[in-house]
C-alpha cells in the first residue's frame, strides 16, 4: 500500500497552509529527514521533512496552491518493493480535503468527493425523467438524514431545482440517496408549501436554496486605477486575530510621559564596554528589559484570561512586534526579566532578521506573556496598540524627543521624553493595576540601574 504523505501541522495555530514549493517530484527516491517542500504557514515559510522512506510516487497538491488543510494528502510515496509508476496511475487523487477549500465551479454547496463528479448536473437534462429517478435513486427507501458535513445539504442538482420551484426548504427533507442525499423523489413526494424556504431563497439559482448565508459582500472597488495584491496567509491572520481582539477584548489604555535621558546615558555606557564583543544596545532592548523587571514587580498584570480561570505567570517572555513586507509578527525573547540585556540585544537581531526572511520556527512566535511595540522610529509621538490574544496587555512606545520638563530639584529644563501606552485586557487586568505596572515601568526607564540590579 503506498503511504500518504500529508499536509503538516507546523504551528499550534495552524489550520491551513500554502505549499509553496516541492523540492522534489515524482520518481525522486527520499530517505527519512530529507527535506521535501516548502510550506508557508501564517507566521514563517518552513520546511517539511520526510519521516518515511520510498520513491514520490504521485504529487497531488502541486506547488503554489493555497489554503490546503492539515491532514490533507499532498502526495503518495511508495514503500519498498512498490512499482511508483504503477502506484501513481492507479491511485485516484486523494484531493477530498483540497476541495473544502476549493469547491467545484458545477455546484458551490459541494465539497469532498461530491464536488468530483460534475458532470452530474449535465446528466439532469435532455433525459426522460424516469431514467432521471432510477440513476438518481440507488438506494430509495433507506431515508436518512441530508445534512451530516455542518449545515450543508446533500442533494442532487435537479432536486435543489424542483425544490426551489415549489418553495421547499431542504434541510427540512430526508434523503433516500447515497449518504442521505436528497434526490428528485424525496422533493416531489414533499407536501407542497411543508416548511417553506424563504422568500428570498426560493427565487434564487437552486444551488444556492439552501446555502449558508453568504459572507459580507466584498465593497465595491471605485472606477480608478489601481492594483490588486493576493492577501498571503499571514496577512489574513493578522486580520481576523486583531478583529476578535478588538470585537472580544475591552481594553483600557493608560498612558506615561518618561524621561528618557537618564537610560540614553547608561545605553553609551554600556555600548562602549560591548563593542568589543561587536554587541550594540539600541533603546528598544532597554524597553524589553523595564517591561519585563515592571511585569515581575507588579504581576497582577502578567496575566492571561481564559473563560474559566485567570493565569498568572512566574517569569516575563516579551513579544516584540516587529515590520516585515507581509506584516507584523511577535517573535517572543523568552526569560527577558532574568537575561542580561546583550543576551536580549543579540537574541532580537536574530529573531527579527529571520522574522523578516520568515525563518522563525513556530516555538520562537508562540508564548509570550506580554508584548511590546515601539514606533518611534518612525516619529510617531504616540499611539495605542491592539492587545495579542490571549495575552492581557501590550506596551506601546513613541518617539523620544525634547520637551520642557520639570526636573527633581523643581527647577525647569529641556529633557528627552517618550509617551508609553498601555493596553490592557480589562477582564483581566483592573484600571488600577495597569497604572501600577505603568508607574513601575515609569521608575525602571527613569532609574535604569533598577532593571540590572
Amino acid at each position: 500500500m503506498p503511504i500518504e504523505i500529508k499536509m503538516p501541522a507546523l504551528s499550534p495555530t495552524m489550520e491551513e497552509g500554502t505549499l509553496a514549493k516541492w523540492l522534489v517530484k515524482e520518481g525522486d527516491t527520499v530517505r527519512s529527514g530529507d527535506i521535501m517542500a516548502e510550506i508557508e504557514t501564517d507566521k514563517a515559510t518552513m520546511e517539511f521533512e520526510a519521516v518515511d522512506e520510498g520513491t514520490i510516487a504521485k504529487i497531488t497538491v502541486p506547488e503554489g496552491t493555497d489554503g490546503v488543510k492539515v491532514g490533507a494528502v499532498i502526495a503518495l510515496l511508495a514503500g519498498e518493493g512498490e512499482d511508483a509508476g504503477a502506484v501513481g496511475s492507479s491511485t485516484p487523487e486523494p484531493a477530498a480535503k483540497e476541495s473544502e477549500a476549493h469547491p467545484s465551479p458545477k455546484d458551490p454547496n459541494k465539497t469532498g468527493s461530491e464536488a468530483q463528479p460534475a458532470p452530474e448536473d449535465d446528466r439532469d437534462h435532455g433525459k426522460p425523467a424516469d431514467a432521471q429517478v432510477a440513476k438518481d435513486e440507488p438506494n430509495a427507501g433507506t431515508a436518512a438524514p441530508a445534512h451530516n458535513d455542518g449545515d450543508r445539504v446533500k442533494a442532487s442538482p435537479l432536486a435543489r431545482r424542483l425544490a426551489a420551484d415549489k418553495g421547499l426548504d431542504l434541510s427540512q427533507l430526508q434523503g433516500s440517496g447515497p449518504n442521505g442525499r436528497i434526490v428528485k423523489a424525496d422533493v416531489e413526494q414533499a407536501k407542497p408549501g411543508a416548511a417553506p424556504a424563504p422568500k428570498s431563497e426560493a427565487t434564487q439559482p437552486a444551488t444556492t436554496a439552501a446555502a449558508p448565508a453568504a459572507p459580507t459582500a466584498a465593497p465595491q472597488i471605485p472606477n480608478v486605477p489601481h492594483d490588486t495584491t493576493k492577501l498571503s496567509n499571514m496577512r489574513k491572520t493578522i486580520a481576523r486575530r486583531l478583529t476578535e481582539s478588538k470585537q472580544q477584548v475591552p481594553h483600557i489604555y493608560l498612558t506615561v510621559d518618561v524621561q528618557l535621558d537618564k537610560l540614553l546615558a547608561l545605553r553609551g555606557d554600556l555600548n562602549a564596554s560591548l563593542s568589543a564583543r561587536g554587541v550594540k544596545l539600541s533603546v528598544n532592548d532597554l524597553m524589553i528589559k523595564a517591561l519585563a523587571a515592571a511585569l515581575i514587580q507588579v504581576p497582577k498584570c502578567n496575566v492571561m484570561f481564559t473563560p474559566n480561570e485567570l493565569v498568572s505567570f512566574k517569569r516575563a517572555d516579551i513579544s516584540v512586534a516587529v515590520s516585515t513586507p507581509e506584516g507584523l509578527i511577535t517573535p517572543v525573547i523568552t526569560e527577558a526579566d532574568t537575561a542580561s540585556l546583550s543576551s536580549i540585544s543579540t537574541r532580537m537581531k536574530d529573531l527579527a532578521a529571520r522574522a523578516r526572511d520568515k525563518k522563525l520556527k513556530p516555538e520562537e512566535f508562540t508564548g509570550g506573556t506580554a508584548s511590546i511595540s515601539n514606533m518611534g522610529m518612525f516619529g510617531i509621538k504616540q499611539f495605542e496598540a491592539v492587545i495579542n490574544p490571549p495575552q492581557g496587555m501590550i506596551l506601546a512606545i513613541g518617539a523620544g524627543e525634547k520637551r520642557p520638563w520639570v526636573m527633581e530639584d523643581g527647577s525647569l529644563s529641556i529633557a528627552t521624553i517618550i509617551s508609553a501606552t498601555g493596553s490592557f485586557d480589562h477582564r483581566a487586568i483592573d484600571g488600577a493595576d495597569g497604572a501600577e505596572l505603568m508607574q513601575a515601568f515609569k521608575r525602571l526607564v527613569e532609574n535604569p540601574l533598577g532593571m540590572l540590579a
